[in-house]
């Protein structure tokens, strides 16, 4: 990749002329940004990932931060999970068709798209809940007598929830954060979110992970809109505890379960507030006391979802050979190029236009930000609303092009006009 147009990604300067595709003539007018697009779509070395997709071909679709495209492999693979490993092989399958390892299996293939190493993740159950068991084991290895819990205070709202459930259960108070402020000598634990779910800002967190431990703090990451987007490097960075979801960027399909991740010097002192059978040492063995697991298989609680977590798995085969600095790289001169396409609309750009703030969406705030919306979708843009007046769009760089993002802001000009 490294001669290829999408290599070095440059900040957005201030054009000389205009750019948005409203505007009639001009290299940056529409012809202009036809041409550009033609252009780094010829360049992409990622064009080819598109085909591994079911996508309509009257559809740009640009919610793949909410929900994922399916691979176009999956059904058969799911079809041979349900007919011959379900269906003929049955609860042989658990050894023979190695269901029972699939957790760490699968973890082991998601652990490189965030930079963790192998044995550091595990596969299953929801955000949700691996948020509850992180942020609890966080406060349980932290400094006993630190009594406050941070939170992001932008969080997707389960996160908020959680946090509170989890701050009543180990006696702490939780307290609103907001990223980059200091952190005091009372915080046992500061949970973030990677990318804001609203806006599409990306946190810092080599710099807040580090201000976190040089406050004695422990770390959980929510990795839901990075996982599969951009690098993470939670070993390089030291992170403590992080989560994510699969059926986003990871392709895993709705529901599909999530991760866990646990740093490997935190392991062996990782205390879950769930400890099911499956995170036993000898799960078959059925003895009265728990003695944990060691590894990430510590972060198991229940019987595995076979068919979902299986999914997932043959949905990850569409990042054999992908690297995820290629995934980046294309993710930032795509949403730069929306940007310049959407920049004489009457849109005002909520997501923050330096590459080091900015995940692999765009948020546009407008008036009647939901029925626009309606409108999008009804003329086969797909993106989401959340209220009062964002517009959302996903960029996956594995199946979005340039050609699709002029596309989109073109109705958009559209359907605002």
């Amino acid at each position: 990749m490294s001669e290829r147009i999408m290599t070095e990604p440059t900040e957005p300067t201030e054009p000389t002329g205009p750019t948005g595709p409203t505007e009639p003539t001009g290299p940056t007018g529409p012809a202009g940004l036809a041409g550009k697009a033609a252009e780094l779509d010829a360049a992409d070395p990622l064009a080819a990932c598109r085909e591994l997709f079911t996508l309509d071909a009257g559809t740009v679709y640009l919610d793949g931060n909410s929900l994922g495209a399916l691979p176009s492999h999956v059904p058969a693979r799911m079809q041979e999970v349900i007919t011959r490993e379900w269906g003929a092989l049955r609860i042989r399958s658990w050894e023979e068709s190695g269901w029972w390892t699939a957790p760490e299996r699968i973890g082991d293939r998601i652990a490189p798209i965030v930079g963790a190493g192998p044995g550091t993740v595990v596969v299953g159950d929801s955000t949700s809940v691996n948020v509850f068991k992180a942020l609890v084991a966080a406060v349980r290895t932290a400094v006993a007598d630190r009594d406050e819990i941070l939170v992001d205070a932008a969080t997707f709202p389960t996160d908020g929830y959680i946090a509170e459930s989890a701050a009543r259960m180990t006696s702490r108070r939780l307290v609103p954060y907001t990223p980059g402020d200091p952190i005091g000598p009372r915080t046992a634990a500061v949970l973030i979110n990677h990318v804001d779910y609203r806006t599409g800002r990306l946190h810092d967190l080599p710099g807040l992970t580090a201000a976190a431990h040089a406050a004695g703090a422990r770390t959980v990451w929510d990795l839901c809109h990075s996982a599969g987007a951009l690098p993470v490097g939670l070993a390089a960075h030291g992170v403590d505890f992080a989560v994510g979801c699969t059926y986003k960027y990871l392709n895993g399909g709705p529901g599909s379960p999530a991760f866990l991740y646990v740093r490997p010097g935190l392991q062996s002192s990782f205390d879950s507030p769930l400890p099911g059978w499956n995170s036993h040492a000898d799960p078959f063995g059925m003895t009265p006391e728990y003695h944990p697991a060691t590894g990430a298989p510590r972060g198991r609680v229940g019987t595995p979802d076979i068919l979902s977590m299986l999914a997932l798995e043959s949905a990850l085969d569409v990042w054999d050979g992908v690297s995820i600095k290629d995934v980046r790289a294309k993710s930032l001169v795509l949403t730069d190029f929306f940007l310049e396409c959407v920049r004489h609309l009457p849109v005002e750009p909520v997501t923050p236009a330096p590459h080091a703030e900015r995940g692999s969406q765009v948020s546009l705030r407008c008036d009647n930000a939901g029925a626009v919306m309606k409108e999008l979708i009804s003329r086969g843009v797909v993106g989401d609303f959340r209220q009062p007046d964002v517009l959302r769009f996903g960029f996956t760089p594995l199946y979005v092009g340039f050609g699709d993002a002029l596309r989109a802001a073109r109705i958009l000009g559209e359907a605002l006009g």
